[in-house]
This record gives structure tokens, C-alpha cells and sequence, in this order.
């Protein structure tokens, strides 16, 4: 692998990483606060998982640039992360929670199937790993969007409100960094036009039978994963604030 494919796969996987920790984040503020019991253990148990992912990834960064996952995940500023805005916004209601995580779970469930088959052994190898824990979550958050699809008027609502605002912003997770065309030929990562449409074939069905109307919205091809809400500087305030009191302690 050449230095230039090396520093753009080294991007790559930040995104991936910084995706994948900013949505645990937002879902470990549900813990306490879930409807039930069951699903406040479940959610924290996707956090959770989400967060070990976002570590493996990391790791990946780190056996490039030496860089530990604990420096890239406390002190980075916001200008640094590659995360999509969608990860970032508030966590909402249960139903924008669960509407989001869905979204991300049938992006990200397609796309390990793909790295699966990656030129880079490393990758490949990790989406091998970590793919049993994502049909999981397609499976429980897939449940709930149903269940509040066809729920009661109240749910329906709520749950289109959220595909509402939070459409436009998923067709973000497929706007590809700039020179990934370098990875895909290289057969490193797939190309994220596929990956769109075959989430759309999938994606589209599924939110019709849950009685969902699809938005036509769609995000501006200009997107950069450098472009950043506000509510990601708040997020990382809240979520860096002890460790950059003192940087050398030892937890």
C-alpha cells in the first residue's frame, strides 16, 4: 500500500470510528431514562457495542500513525472528528432514537458485509468479528420501528416526524471522502454508491410496510464530514471534560 492510499484509508476509518462512538454517546444518554426496564438494558447493550466497534477501528488508525484511541477520542476538537451530522444531533424521542439507529444499522450491517471481502486483511478480518452483533441490532431496532409504525396514531406520528428530519441527513453515511475512489479501486472499501442503492432497496420496503412516508429530501452532494452542528462541540464538551482535567492520569 502505497503513503497515498494509506493516508486516505486512515480517514476512512476515522469516519468509521468517529461514527460509531458519537452514536454510542448519544445512545448511552438513554441510560435510566428508557420506557422500560428491557429496553433501557438493550440500548446501553447497543452503546455499548457500538463503542467497541468505534475502538476496533481506532486501532486500526493507531497501527498507522501510533496514535492511541483514548487521544483520538478525548482530545480531538470538533473540527478534527469525520463523523456524519446525523450521529450528532440530539438524542430526541424514543422514536427519533430507535428511527436513527435503524438507519444506521442497515447502512452499517451492508457495509461490513462488503469490507468483509476487503484487500486489506485487517478490515476484513474486524467486520468478520463484529458483524454477529450488528444483525442483532438491525433485528431489535427493526422490531421497534414496526412497533411504533403500526402502533397507535400517537407512535405513527412521532416516528414519521423523526424519518421527517433525520432522512435527508442519513444520505450522508454515503457521501464518500474525497480520493476514496483510491479504496475502491484498490478493492479496500466499497463503492458507497452501491452501498446507497442497495440500502435503498432494503430500506424503502421496510418503512412502507411500517406504514412510513419516505421524504424526498436528499443531502446536498457538497456534503463534507468535516462540516459539523453545533451540538457536536456541546457533546464533546461533555464527553472530554474529565480527561482533559489532567491528560497523564491512569483510570
Amino acid at each position: 500500500m502505497n503513503q497515498a492510499t494509506e493516508q486516505i484509508l486512515i480517514q476512512k476509518l476515522l469516519a468509521m470510528a468517529d461514527d460509531e462512538l458519537i452514536l454510542a454517546h448519544r445512545n448511552s444518554e438513554w441510560i435510566g431514562h428508557g420506557p422500560i426496564l428491557e429496553e433501557d438494558i438493550a440500548l446501553a447493550n447497543i452503546a455499548q457495542d457500538e463503542l467497541g466497534h468505534a475502538n476496533i477501528w481506532y486501532e486500526l488508525v493507531e497501527s498507522f500513525t501510533g496514535d492511541e484511541p483514548d487521544e483520538l477520542v478525548f482530545f480531538r476538537d470538533a473540527a478534527e472528528f469525520r463523523n456524519v451530522q446525523l450521529v450528532e444531533l440530539p438524542r430526541g424521542d424514543w422514536a427519533f432514537t430507535m428511527l436513527r439507529q435503524y438507519l444506521f444499522d442497515a447502512y452499517e450491517l451492508l457495509l461490513l458485509d462488503k469490507l468483509q471481502h476487503s484487500q486489506y486483511q485487517p478490515l476484513a478480518k474486524a467486520c468478520a468479528k463484529i458483524r454477529n452483533e450488528e444483525i442483532y441490532h438491525l433485528r431489535h431496532t427493526s422490531n421497534w420501528i414496526k412497533r411504533l409504525g403500526l402502533g397507535t396514531e400517537e407512535s405513527k406520528r412521532r416516528t414519521q416526524t423523526a424519518l421527517s428530519e433525520l432522512w435527508r441527513y442519513a444520505q450522508q453515511l454515503f457521501v464518500p471522502l474525497p480520493d476514496e475512489s483510491i479504496l475502491v479501486e484498490a478493492k479496500i472499501v466499497p463503492d458507497m454508491a452501491e452501498v446507497r442503492d442497495e440500502w435503498l432497496r432494503r430500506v424503502r420496503p421496510f418503512l412502507v410496510q411500517a406504514r412510513m412516508g419516505i421524504p424526498s429530501s436528499d443531502t446536498p452532494h457538497t456534503f463534507s464530514r468535516s462540516e459539523h452542528t453545533a451540538h457536536l462541540t456541546t457533546l464533546l464538551n461533555d464527553m472530554q471534560k474529565v480527561a482533559r482535567l489532567n491528560r497523564e492520569a491512569v483510570w
